[in-house]
């Protein structure tokens, strides 16, 4: 793959991550969450109205490593603007998407390149994210029929575990999804993926619970490939900041390009 494809491929990935989780949802007081409420929230972990921060994303492969630092902004589930910070090859390259609408700007050939569909929808390269954590088109209280399936003390956490299988007519990727939350919070505490015939594919791992502002939640999210353990891909939210006001310009085109 050559060094575009990377940062275009790359930054696909990081604009999806931006949209799936730009805002945390408190949690409700009091009472017993029912498996569907865990897995709403779970599922919006992070959505709100708007955000921005910082995070880094590191990319560990048998091959290569990569590691990238990055700005963003967000609105809703529609709007997203990442920006590299560093390293210094890479810094000012950008990413813009508005709706289904995917746009990279290239600083050193100063060029804007229209993502086409067939990339949005394709598999994300150069990590270990699927394409349906980028648009988050499913939902697993939606397309999986699911139940609690253990509770109680497990590795020093009372958890909470509800196992998902997916509905027959549901467009999902997944044969099963395993969700752990801890009992006190509701907090994910990892997520495990099996494939059509119910082998273990990956686990997505929630770690190092920390506050931002008025919100507790996971600030870093890594991904390992069970058929390659010694590779992950791992996300570090570093600041967010929730709700703002954002101007309208923050999603243009033109912003894009500064």
């Amino acid at each position: 793959m050559d060094l575009r494809k990377t940062i275009i491929a790359t930054l696909c990935v990081i604009a999806g991550l931006v949209l799936v989780f730009p805002s945390a949802q408190p949690v409700r007081c009091g009472g017993k969450l029912s498996p569907k409420e865990i897995l709403d929230r779970v599922d919006d972990l992070f959505r709100g109205i708007s955000s921005h921060g910082r995070m880094t994303m590191k990319i560990t492969t048998a091959h290569w490593k990569r590691s990238l630092t990055l700005e963003f902004w967000s609105e809703g589930k529609e709007k997203s603007l990442i920006r590299i910070l560093a390293p210094k090859k890479e810094k000012g390259t950008a990413t813009l998407r508005v709706g289904n609408d995917m746009w990279n700007y290239l600083p050193k050939v100063k060029r804007i390149i229209k993502l086409p569909s067939s990339m949005m929808s394709a598999s994300w390269m150069g990590s270990h994210f699927t394409n349906d954590d980028l648009v988050k088109e499913s939902r697993m209280a939606e397309d999986y029929t699911f139940e609690v399936t253990f509770e109680g003390e497990r590795e020093g956490h009372k958890i909470v575990e509800v196992t998902c299988h997916p509905k027959p007519d549901a467009a999902v990727v997944w044969g099963k999804v395993v969700v752990t939350v801890r009992r006190v919070d509701y907090l994910p505490l990892n997520c495990i993926y099996y494939d059509e015939d119910l082998y273990r594919a990956r686990t997505m791992i929630f770690s190092k619970i920390g506050r931002f502002g008025e919100r507790r939640l996971p600030t870093v999210m890594t991904v390992v490939p069970e058929d390659k353990p010694n590779e992950k891909t791992e996300v570090v939210y570093e600041e967010m900041t929730f709700d703002l006001d954002l101007p309208p310009q923050t999603f243009s085109l033109r912003s894009l390009q500064r």
